[in-house]
């Protein structure tokens, strides 16, 4: 018999049943499933979740028809049926009403990550979810980038990646592109890193 891949593959539905599950039993346990691949998602820091509300205030001051919807799983990599939760994802604000743990990403305008202290954030943060975001069709992907004190703005999804990627300092003022439309002025950023 001859193995037609490197690692058994999972069902959706499978991994949906072990995220229910292991967010259940084990106190902050958070699932994803990207490429395939099933990996726990690190419990933000207070500094991080004080960047999602400086964020969140921005994104009310701007578009308050939006909300940035906190830690709502969502339905990336369509061709792949991947299950990521962004620490945030921007959308009208009754968008996933009655959808359940991992919503239709067609609403979401904009998904965010801020980098946690783990080993794998990198290749998490920086290579899996833009792609994921990407080949899902979300038109903007925010990544906070505390270890490199960066703002990274990604942009036009073409089905596989993003075709374009803006990155600044903290302190140097960012747009976030149609349909989102605001400007971050990243200056208070260098308050919160380590």
């Amino acid at each position: 018999m001859t193995a037609t891949t490197d690692r058994p593959h999972m069902l959706t539905e499978d991994f949906e049943a072990v995220a229910r599950i292991a967010a259940r039993e084990v106190e902050g346990m958070r699932l994803e499933f990207i490429d395939g691949i099933v990996r726990s998602k690190a419990m933000p820091d207070g500094d991080h979740g004080r960047i999602i509300q400086w964020l969140t205030r921005i994104c009310l001051q701007y578009r308050p028809e939006l909300w940035l919807h906190p830690g709502q799983g969502i339905k990336a990599q369509q061709y792949r049926a991947g299950r990521a939760i962004p620490d945030a994802a921007l959308a009208p604000s009754e968008a996933f009403v009655g959808q359940g743990d991992w919503v239709d990403p067609e609403a979401v305008l904009m998904a965010v990550e801020v980098t946690s202290w783990d080993s794998d954030t990198h290749r998490r943060d920086h290579v899996e979810k833009p792609r994921a975001y990407a080949e899902t069709g979300i038109p903007v992907y925010l990544l906070i980038d505390r270890a490199k004190c960066e703002v990274s703005v990604y942009s036009q999804p073409n089905g596989s990646r993003y075709e374009s990627v803006h990155i600044v300092p903290y302190g140097t003022d960012i747009a976030l592109p149609d349909p989102v439309g605001i400007t971050l002025r990243t200056e208070q950023l260098k308050d919160w890193v380590r």
